[in-house]
């Protein structure tokens, strides 16, 4: 199963230069990685980064991640994918421009 990240152009590029990262300033101060399903991807990017563009959609394998990756309650009741240790690039199985219109991010079509 897929699970997604939405990073900033820096957070990714730190991703990607350092092959593992803490996250998001959001992700360090609660002590986990904060994932979506596809079906919250949409609701996470107008919630928590509505406006911004500029942004890296990262598709993640959740079975990969293995038991450090923790399913729990948050926004809404629903249960969302929380990573109890550092993204690794060896996580990503794709990453998309995840640009803002002007209304609303443009999330692909196909997010398999």
């Amino acid at each position: 199963m897929l699970i997604y990240k939405i990073f900033r152009a820096e957070e990714w590029a730190t991703l990607q230069d350092q092959g593992a990262s803490n996250g998001a300033p959001i992700d360090v101060a609660d002590g986990f990685v904060h994932f979506s399903t596809a079906e919250q991807a949409a609701e996470t990017a107008a919630k928590h980064f509505a406006g911004v563009d500029g942004l890296v959609l990262l598709a993640c394998d959740a079975d990969a991640m293995g038991d450090d990756l923790k399913w729990e309650v948050s926004r809404g009741g629903a249960l969302f994918p929380h990573l109890y240790r550092q993204i690794r690039m060896s996580d990503v199985v794709w990453s998309r421009p995840l640009p803002f219109d002007g209304t609303a991010h443009q999330f692909p079509k196909d997010m398999s």
